[in-house]
């Protein structure tokens, strides 16, 4: 299921325009999952314009603005810039219309694979989410989730806060709904693979 039709948001129709001019190759090639596809998605074409990443924060800005979420993370890399984006149009939001209009404020953090062995030594990066209640868990593409998954346990395991679900860009539709649907967890995205054939 996709957040909303691209016939009743011009902008989904502009980030899937975007998305299937910059982000779409077709070849064969080796994905994170572990399978191959004839259709690869480099989101990072994309979502490291201005356009593109403005486009995709806001529009799952209010996606999260739904719930009751306070933040937003995702494993590093791909989920870096939406996570960050998200945060910064939610920042202009609440500024624009404060809480009475439904402005609040979203906080952002990063998952990493594994600690890094300098620094803080964290494995969630960023915003410090245990005093959050929930979260949403961001992907910029989703295959049979295995990754995003991982991140959760982290979360989980890391904090105290709820796993409200994940958000991804694009879903392959190659398992991650069902994955995550048997650790209870909803996935929404704003395309699905078949939208660009």
């Amino acid at each position: 299921m996709t957040l909303a039709s691209p016939a009743s948001d011009p902008r989904l129709s502009r980030l899937r325009a975007m998305i299937a001019e910059k982000s779409v190759l077709r070849g064969q090639f080796r994905l994170a999952s572990g399978g191959e596809s004839g259709l690869f998605f480099d989101m990072k074409q994309t979502l490291l314009l201005p356009e593109g990443l403005s486009l995709v924060g806001s529009l799952m800005l209010e996606k999260v603005l739904e719930s009751r979420a306070t933040a937003v993370g995702g494993l590093v890399l791909g989920a870096c810039p939406i996570v960050g984006a998200i945060a910064q149009a939610s920042y202009a939001m609440s500024a624009d219309t404060g809480p009475a209009g439904g402005g609040r404020e979203i906080a952002a953090f990063y998952v990493r694979k594994e600690p890094k062995n300098t620094g803080t030594r964290e494995l969630i990066e960023g915003h410090d989410i245990a005093g959050h209640a929930a979260v949403y868990m961001i992907e910029d593409v989703t295959t049979k989730g295995g990754s995003v998954i991982r991140a959760i346990e982290a979360v989980q395991r890391e904090t105290p806060c709820e796993v409200l679900g994940v958000l991804t860009v694009v879903d392959r539709e190659q398992g991650a709904r069902a994955a995550l649907a048997e650790i209870g967890l909803p996935l929404d995205a704003l395309f699905t693979m078949s939208e660009f054939g």
